[in-house]
């Protein structure tokens, strides 16, 4: 964790897009990424959904974080994560009726995804305000980045499209298996092995052991 003074706008992003990247780097979000990146729309809407709610639950938390007891964080973190979570539902069966059931309750379980609780409680509660906010629009931005990206793949193969336009020429056969789950799963894979492996290797750390 950097100091205070040490903070920069454009070193927290990209340390949130690239060098903890939550998806490609911590592994985590690994569920609604294999559940929503079937279609770029879906993905898209999925990804500003938890940049707003980790970008406001960070902020609240730095707010609180003087005078949030210790041994209560926890819970005082997870309910300002679900009310983000519960605003973002109530406006998208508002507004996008149609994505909001596509999406199923994959929106309600946000609550409960790894990104957001572990930015709170790793940066929010012991930093300020701006910074935390910032953190919090880093790392949704490297989780929708990862979506995004095997979400382009899924709908181009497995539609023929991008955005429900059809991009593929007559006679393209859809690979049914990239609109299933392994298909996800498959996509993922290979995105994370690819930037592991191709990617700027992370330095090793001196071993200290005695």
């Amino acid at each position: 964790m950097f100091p205070v003074a040490k903070f920069k706008g454009r070193t927290i992003f990209v340390t949130g897009l690239w060098r903890e990247n939550p998806v490609f780097r911590q592994i985590l979000g690994i569920c609604s990424a294999l559940a929503v990146t079937n279609l770029m729309v879906n993905t898209l809407i999925m990804s500003l959904s938890l940049i707003f709610v980790t970008s406001m639950s960070n902020l609240t938390v730095s707010i609180l974080r003087n005078v949030t007891p210790q041994r209560i964080r926890m819970m005082v973190q997870t309910l300002v994560i679900a009310s983000y979570v519960i605003i973002v539902d109530i406006i998208l069966k508002a507004y996008l009726p149609e994505i909001s059931e596509a999406l199923g309750p994959y929106v309600g379980l946000i609550i409960t995804n790894c990104i957001i609780m572990g930015r709170c409680e790793a940066f929010a509660r012991s930093n300020p305000v701006w910074p935390s906010f910032l953190d919090g629009v880093a790392s949704g931005c490297g989780y929708a980045f990862v979506l995004l990206s095997v979400a382009f793949f899924r709908e181009i193969l497995g539609f023929g499209s991008f955005f429900g336009i059809r991009v593929m020429p007559v006679g393209w056969t859809n690979w049914t298996i990239m609109v299933m789950a392994p298909g996800a799963f498959f996509m993922l894979g290979s995105f994370i092995w690819v930037v592991r492996y191709f990617g700027p290797k992370e330095e090793a750390k001196p071993d200290t052991a005695m």
